[in-house]
């Protein structure tokens, strides 16, 4: 089992179909997944396989976190588009990810489709207390949804 860093192929494939659009149109979550999960390039949808669960209190839900603040930056005059999200947390966590799925969820195109995986490099635990993703800036080279 193995969580690799990715921007996932059926991403792609809907991107050109014109069924996401990042600039409000789209709810878009982010679940954390165990180290037990198999997730990269050739991953479809959201699943609850494998998904982290709370080892006491309620700070995580299947099916994660709704991603806020979608912005949309580049592209006309650069070479280069990149999506950014505001950082995420759960609070009173306790629970171990060893990565992410970032997917759309929403009715008004393909539901669950896997977005971007995202690989922490190891486990990283919360005993009762905050967990958090941060997303690099948009511009600075390591965005996590990048097209140039």
């Amino acid at each position: 089992m193995a969580i690799s860093q990715a921007v996932c192929n059926v991403f792609k494939q809907e991107l050109l179909k014109g069924n996401h659009d990042f600039d409000g149109g789209a709810t878009y979550y982010i679940a954390l997944y165990t180290s037990s999960a198999t997730l990269g390039a050739t991953t479809t949808a959201y699943a609850t396989a494998n998904e982290v669960a709370n080892s006491s209190g309620t700070a995580y839900t299947a099916g994660g976190k709704a991603l806020t603040s979608p912005t949309v930056t580049g592209g006309s005059g650069t070479a280069t588009a990149f999506v950014d999200f505001a950082d995420v947390s759960w609070t009173s966590a306790s629970f171990t990810a060893n990565g992410a799925l970032i997917y759309r969820q929403d009715g008004s195109g393909p539901t669950n489709d896997a977005v971007v995986v995202l690989a922490f490099g190891g486990d990283f635990t919360a005993s009762n207390g905050t967990f958090t993703i941060q997303f690099p800036a948009a511009g600075g080279g390591s965005e996590i949804i990048r097209l140039g």
